[in-house]
């Protein structure tokens, strides 16, 4: 069931949101070669903490840490670690918060000094899918068009668009309905009306579409090692168009 948000609802998920895109703006900026993957988790969560807000992800389904560490060849969930990033790698933060009652959630990927013109051109698509996405997040659209948006760009493009991940509706709860895939056909899908919040998040990779899990029960990779790129906002459908949430104002 699709849950319409009203205007006052909205608001308040655009503040989780707003300390979800501080904090990730924060951690953009650490991003070095020589920090680890468990210093980011541990400064995202203390963070969150200042603001007043619960980290989303902790304990989630067990979920033992606040923040998704991706990097290179892991499209989501990447536990956090004592792993170094080096020069070269590229690492998506996925992170999301409770504040009152709501939740915020957003993701972006972001270069470790200096990396690949592949790396560099993957990245770059999937930012651009997202947006391509989010510019189809109007009332009268079908959630289809959000879904083809992104796949078009990505495989026009020559990359790969995650089929087993997906994007979500959010509000009072993490992950509500609908679920929003990043393929899918034009005019195809639920109708979006004013009030729907979702967030979408286009996962791209520089390979083949398809990921297999690991042992732990959470990371996931892409099956060929490819590199993979993962950008994420919360959008709220009005009447006067997309409005990105998670967007730092």
């Amino acid at each position: 069931m699709v849950i319409l948000k009203r205007p006052e609802e909205i608001e308040k998920i655009r503040v989780s949101n707003q300390i979800v895109a501080e904090i990730l703006a924060d951690l953009k900026a650490l991003i070095a070669p020589g920090i680890t993957t468990r210093e980011l988790d541990v400064y995202a969560e203390n963070l969150a903490q200042k603001k007043k807000a619960k980290p989303a992800f902790k304990g989630y389904h067990g979920y033992p840490y606040s923040l998704c560490a991706s990097v290179n060849s892991v499209v989501v969930h990447g536990m956090p670690s004592d792993r170094v990033l080096k020069s070269g790698d590229i690492i998506s933060l996925d992170f999301g918060v409770c504040h009152e009652g709501y939740y915020g959630d957003a993701a972006i990927t972001v270069a470790v000094g200096h990396v690949s013109e592949g790396a560099a051109s993957l990245m770059k698509c999937t930012e651009e899918a997202l947006y391509d996405a989010i510019g189809k997040a109007v009332p009268g659209n079908r959630l289809g068009d959000i879904s083809a948006a992104c796949q078009e760009k990505v495989e026009g493009a020559g990359y790969s668009v995650v089929r087993d991940y997906v994007g979500h509706g959010i509000g009072r709860a993490l992950h509500e309905d609908p679920q929003v895939p990043n393929y899918g056909t034009r005019g195809r899908g639920i109708l979006l009306k004013p009030g729907m919040v979702l967030a979408i998040e286009p996962m791209v990779n520089q390979g083949g579409y398809k990921v297999k899990l690991q042992p732990d029960g959470w990371t996931v990779v892409t099956e060929d090692g490819s590199l993979s790129a993962h950008y994420e906002h919360s959008v709220a459908i009005t009447d006067g168009g997309p409005d990105i949430l998670s967007r730092v104002n």
